[in-house]
């Protein structure tokens, strides 16, 4: 399989050597150099200096055709960015997006995102670990209605305050995307604060 990821950091560059080692041709993306001296000198993929979320760099680096799509920097912003942009002009069959904020993860699942929330995986860990009963969102959180079908934002939708994503990159040199902004329709918000009360307990 081809395999994009966006993000060299610990999660992004161990993924990659094991995907590498597995015999899958991988293509993984950083804004910085010095993230590849995470990868080992036997890595066989291809390591690109660029921004992941730039349509044109990923276009350049043959992320076209790929089968899995995994945004995996340490923002939010550029992760929803990075896949929304997987999903829609590349039509990646899965795509993944790390996200930190509890609350964003279930927001953007509720959009036909796929999303990894780390803090809900870190928590449910030490909740099972102490054996403990606590309120836990999903580690991965993925949407009843994938992200190619569900219906793109209209003229009517309204921008979330609570979630500035895509154009809050626009000032940062990012091209291709820089344009585009997600919004939030009120549709979302309400499933959004439904999911929000919807959390399963561990005990």
């Amino acid at each position: 399989m081809k395999i994009v990821i966006v993000g060299c950091g610990r999660v992004g560059s161990t993924l990659a050597e094991n995907l590498d080692v597995d015999g899958h041709e991988v293509i993984i993306f950083d804004i910085r150099t010095a993230a590849f001296d995470r990868l080992p000198e036997t890595f066989k993929g291809a390591a690109v200096r660029g921004d992941g979320t730039d349509e044109e760099v990923l276009r350049r680096a043959g992320a076209e055709g790929a089968d899995i799509f995994l945004a995996l920097t340490e923002g939010d912003n550029r992760n929803i960015m990075a896949a929304q942009m997987a999903t829609e002009s590349f039509e990646v069959p899965q795509v993944v997006a790390k996200i930190n904020d509890p609350v964003r993860a279930a927001a953007y699942a509720e959009l036909g995102i796929v999303t990894l929330c780390r803090t809900n995986l870190m928590v449910d860990s030490v909740a099972t670990y102490l054996k403990l009963p606590m309120q836990i969102g999903p580690g991965i959180d993925i949407p009843e209605t994938p992200g190619r079908e569900h219906p793109h934002p209209t003229a009517e939708t309204i921008e979330s305050p609570a979630l500035p994503i895509g154009g809050a990159l626009a000032g940062q040199g990012t091209t291709g995307a820089a344009g585009r902004r997600t919004v939030i329709t009120n549709e979302a918000a309400t499933a959004r604060a439904q999911r929000l009360g919807f959390r399963r307990s561990r005990g």
